[in-house]
């Protein structure tokens, strides 16, 4: 499973959405885009905003940390 973590590095949903993702053990990759003008065009335009956490599921984005869509995505019960 492939997962990004499309981030900035004041953002506390970010920061939730990493301690998330590593509580429930998933190996996730992180993109600052505050750093990285690529990535946040393209993420923007594949999101189809500039908001930060997008979280890159095997090509599904959740823009947020929306535990509920986010567990749904990774398979997590609960």
């Amino acid at each position: 499973m492939a997962v990004t973590v499309y981030t900035t590095p004041t953002c506390g949903y970010c920061k939730a959405t990493k301690r998330y993702l590593q509580e429930k053990r998933v190996r996730f990759s992180e993109v600052d885009v505050s750093r990285d003008a690529q990535a946040a065009d393209d993420i923007a335009r594949r999101a189809g905003r500039r908001a930060v956490p997008v979280i890159d599921v095997n090509g599904r984005l959740i823009v947020g940390f929306d535990k509920r869509r986010l567990n749904a995505a990774l398979g997590i019960r609960g």
